[in-house]
Order: C-alpha cells, then structure tokens, then sequence
C-alpha cells in the first residue's frame, strides 16, 4: 500500500483540521464535562509514521495529551487497525513517544475489522466524551450505523474520511451494494441509484453529498459540514471529511477552522475546498468571477430580520447554520450596510474600538434593522 509512503499536501490539511478540532475541544470539555475522563478513537489509525518519518494524526494527538497536564489525567485512547503490521508499528512508534509513561490511561491498541460487532458494541455502550476519527482507506467499515454510535451520547463528535472517487464508482455497482447501503442507509441508497443514474458529474456528487448529510443530519438533529479535497489540476473531487455533531458549538468551531485551510476565498467567503495548486491552475484562479457575496449575506440579512434589533452575536447564531459564513463574515456584511446608513448600531461606529483600519463589531453590538 502506497498510501504510507508520503504525506500528501491534502493529508497534511487533513491531519490540521483534526488536531485543531481536537484542541477545542478538549479545551471546552475541560470546562463543561461533568466526569474525569475524555476519549478519543481512532479505527483505522495505520502505521503511526509515513516511511518518509512524518508523524501521523495518533502521534500528533497523543503529543497535544502528554504536553496538557490535565489532559494526561483525563484522556483515555484508543487506536485500532485490522492490519496486523500497521497495528505493531503503532504500538512501537507509541512507546517510542517521550512522556508517553505520563499518561493516567496508557493507549489501546486494538487489531480488528470495523464492522457490525464493533457497531454493536459502541451502540450498548455509553459513551465519556469522545472525540472519534474514522479514517477508511476506501468505505469498508464506514457506516451510519457507526457514526451514530460515536455521537450517540453528550460531548461526542466524529470526523470521518469520505472517498468520493470510490464511493462514486460503487453507487451502481452490484458487488458493493451491501458497502453502499451502510454508509446512506439502504432505502436511501436505492433511490440514489435510480437518481443519479444519468446525471452530469457535478449534479451527481451535489446529489450524493446532499444525500449523504440529510441521512447524517438525522431529521436535523445533527449538524454535518463537509470539506472537500480537489485534485492538483482542479478538475475533480478526490476526497470529503465530514463532521459530524449533535451539538451547535461544535458545528461552529469546526467551521472557523474548515474556513482557515480551505485555499480559495470569494469576497472572504471560504470555499470549503483545499486544492493542492500546481502553477498553471493558480494563474486561472486569479479570473474567479467578481461577485461580492458578503453584499448578497447583508441584502439577505435585512429581508430576513427587518424590523428587529438583535446583537450580532444574535444575528449569527439565527443564520449561520447551513450557509458558508463564518462571524466575519457577518461583521463585514455587517460593516458595509452600516457605511451605507442601510442599519442603525448601538454603540454606533464612531464609539466603537478601531482595528487594522476598520471600527469592530464586538459580540454585543446590537443592530436595529428597518
């Protein structure tokens, strides 16, 4: 397997996204869990290390845990890969790790196959705060079934690795129906079939991400926020990570951080895309189109809460879900209706703090909409 030879530039965005994600989150668990204990899990961890000896993500996050006083108290781990030899090398490249003896709760490492047994298990266990990890090299073992038995109980996030180029190829294949069915749920998955049968490959993956986060959202229960990885030449999708949450906070966190590394930017509106650029297509990208959507979020803004006063703390919280912005965005959409007069700010701008150049919008900065 040639996976674990280098790190991709796309691996390495990956792994960012998971340890920034781990970093807050184990910040407000420290604060707002009522027990001693945290986890992480990870089902499909590899070797530890690329052959090139770059650290992979069970490394990366055991080093956050041994470097946190109070999270060498609290976290317990558990690692897992079916393959044999990957399990071992883990387990050495761990108890290489300086500090590791520092830990309250020594790592799991486990060699099995993630499948229904494994779901079982998660399904009948209540869960401490748990962060998980699902990272499949192509979809064996991914499934609904199990993302919901690692969120099922409070605190619990997941993040998971989507191969759409695979799962994409495996929709209409018979061989891989019962693959299919886990992972969209198999009424689903039948009518996903017969949907996408015939159509252009841009329609097609809208449809099967749209369908993929309406089977995860669970009747809008959980929150889903997809990042997706094109290839170097900008023509296709490689690959999504998803995350998943039953909670807003969570949701809004990790979409700070997805805005951070995705690598295109409209009128400061990330893409939710990394591209690994090569020369020839970062020159096309400087002709992206000229729209300002921050413009098209303050006209949206003033339709949907005309006649109201609301923080902007408020504001965001009200509209986020579900669209591509992040609080400063709205700051900015913010910003330009009040230089036009379009909204009334108390305190008004010039009573408000200065910074790089522009008057801030704190949390608390109320807005009256006409």
């Amino acid at each position: 397997m040639t996976f674990f030879e280098q790190i991709s530039l796309s691996s390495e965005v990956k792994t960012k996204i998971v340890t920034d994600y781990f970093d807050v989150w184990t910040k407000i668990m420290n604060r707002k869990a009522r027990t001693n204990k945290l986890g992480y899990i990870d089902l499909f961890s590899g070797p530890g290390r690329y052959k090139d000896g770059t650290k992979s993500t069970p490394l990366l996050i055991l080093e956050k845990i041994i470097n946190h006083p109070e999270l060498r108290q609290k976290m317990v781990t558990i690692f897992n890969d079916a393959n044999p030899e990957f399990a071992k090398s883990l387990e050495i490249e761990i108890n290489k790790l300086d500090g590791i003896d520092k830990l309250k709760y020594l790592p799991k490492i486990y060699c099995t196959e993630v499948g229904n047994d494994l779901v079982e298990i998660f399904e009948n266990t209540k869960l401490i705060p748990t962060m998980a990890f699902i990272d499949p090299w192509g979809y064996k073992g991914l499934s609904l079934r199990l993302i919901n038995a690692l969120i099922k109980d409070w605190g619990s996030d997941c993040i998971f690795f989507f191969n759409y180029n695979r799962i994409n190829m495996g929709i209409n294949n018979p061989i891989v129906v019962e693959h299919m069915n886990a992972i969209f749920g198999e009424s689903k998955a039948q009518k996903l079939r017969q949907k996408v049968q015939y159509m252009d490959p841009f329609e097609r993956e809208l449809t099967i991400i749209n369908e993929l986060a309406e089977s995860l959202s669970n009747n809008r229960k959980n929150y889903v926020l997809p990042f997706r990885f094109i290839r170097s030449d900008g023509t296709r999708t490689s690959h999504y990570i998803i995350f998943v949450s039953k909670h807003k906070l969570g949701y809004t966190l990790m979409k700070e951080i997805m805005w951070k590394y995705s690598s295109e930017y409209e009128d400061g509106v990330a893409s939710f895309a990394y591209i690994p650029v090569n020369k020839e297509y970062e020159q096309l990208t400087l002709l992206l189109s000229y729209s300002r959507p921050l413009d098209e979020l303050g006209q949206e803004l003033l339709k949907k809460f005309s006649g109201k006063t609301l923080t902007l703390k408020e504001i965001f919280e009200l509209h986020h879900i579900g669209t591509p912005f992040v609080k400063d965005n709205y700051k900015e959409a913010l910003r330009r209706l009040e230089e036009k007069n379009l909204i009334n700010t108390d305190p008004p701008m010039e009573k408000r703090k200065m910074r790089n150049g522009i008057r801030t919008f704190g949390d608390n900065t109320k807005v009256t909409f006409p």
